[in-house]
């Protein structure tokens, strides 16, 4: 059998073909919209009455939606895990539960291995939510709740390919767990305790007091300091800039590298300038409790790279850069 000669792909062919799925499948998403009503808000209070977790399931195409919505449930607030309907029947029903919920995903509400846990269910009192394109299936009337996601067509050509539908599933997850976010009063920094080791995780989780710098790595001198002095304790530290502290450790003001470039500017003969006379009064800083985000924006605002940061009498208790942000995976 000689091989199948394949057609030179057309570049206008390719970018309708690709503006029709994009086309139906946001169709689809749209069509739900007037589909939330009092079955969607029930569906909402099984969730948060759950004494146990949200176990979602689907196979196939379906199976890999469920996984991404149990995914999200559980990372904003809703304990959930995915269970593969397949291996339920050999053994896996043991981590359905008395107080759990089941999610299940079927566009046609009739696969094998999702029906069969329907006595098993009833037995154990556990409510189904189902996810369907056919409502009057043995899902959808076994349902204590039943959403539905049908399409009118799918993106695919054939009409065959779970496109449109799996959009639709996967949209309807996602309000479900944004309508849960929303009513356990999920906050940004519940987000991040599930989230530590991502990028959003270190920028809500990390304060100043996790990455600063401390004890003799802090830069200080006292306002009779001379401008050469400043220098050397700026080199010994790296920070840019130096703390210009009073007896009390408290903070009088900042040197920094774009003072000394204001200085030389003026001529001033650095071994003779002190730092009361060159020194930026005050100064910028932070408290040790902050979020270190805060310090990223507090240095990009004022296009600054270093911070001291002092506690409530003022007193200088650490310092730290953009080095340090960067390092922590703040910025």
């Amino acid at each position: 059998m000689p091989p199948r000669t394949v057609p030179q792909a057309d570049a206008t062919q390719l970018l309708a073909s690709a503006r029709r799925a994009l086309q139906i499948e946001a169709r689809a998403v749209e069509a739900l919209v007037p589909r939330l009503d009092e079955r969607f808000a029930a569906a909402c209070e099984l969730c948060l009455a759950c004494q146990g977790r949200v176990v979602v399931t689907g196979m196939g195409k379906s199976g890999h939606i469920a996984r991404k919505i149990a995914a999200t449930l559980a990372s904003t607030g809703t304990a959930a895990f995915f269970m593969h309907p397949a291996e339920a029947s050999h053994g896996d029903l043991g981590m359905i539960t008395r107080g759990d919920v089941v999610l299940a995903l079927s566009n046609s509400g009739e696969t094998p291995e999702i029906v069969l846990l329907l006595a098993h269910l009833k037995r154990l009192a556990v409510p189904l939510i189902t996810l369907t394109g056919a409502p009057g299936s043995t899902l959808g009337r076994g349902a204590a709740v039943t959403l539905d996601v049908s399409v009118p067509e799918e993106a695919c050509p054939l009409n065959l390919a779970p496109t449109a539908s799996t959009t639709a599933t996967l949209a309807m997850g996602d309000a479900l767990a944004v309508a849960l976010l929303e009513a356990r009063g999920f906050s940004p920094e519940d987000f991040a305790r599930s989230h530590p080791g991502g990028s959003l995780g270190k920028r809500l989780l990390t304060r100043v007091d996790d990455i600063m710098r401390r004890g003799d790595a802090l830069p200080r001198v006292r306002p009779e300091a001379l401008l050469s002095t400043a220098l050397l304790e700026m080199t010994r530290t790296g920070l840019g800039l130096t703390a210009v502290i009073d007896e009390q450790e408290r903070v009088l003001g900042v040197f920094s590298d774009g003072d000394l470039r204001r200085a030389l500017d003026r001529r001033i003969d650095p071994h003779k300038a002190t730092m009361r006379e060159i020194m930026t009064p005050g100064g910028r800083r932070i408290a040790a409790h902050e979020l270190a985000a805060a310090a990223a924006a507090l240095m990009e605002a004022h296009r600054i790279t270093a911070l001291i940061v002092t506690d409530a009498e003022q007193r200088l208790i650490g310092a730290l850069n953009v080095h340090d942000l960067m390092r922590a995976g703040v910025v």
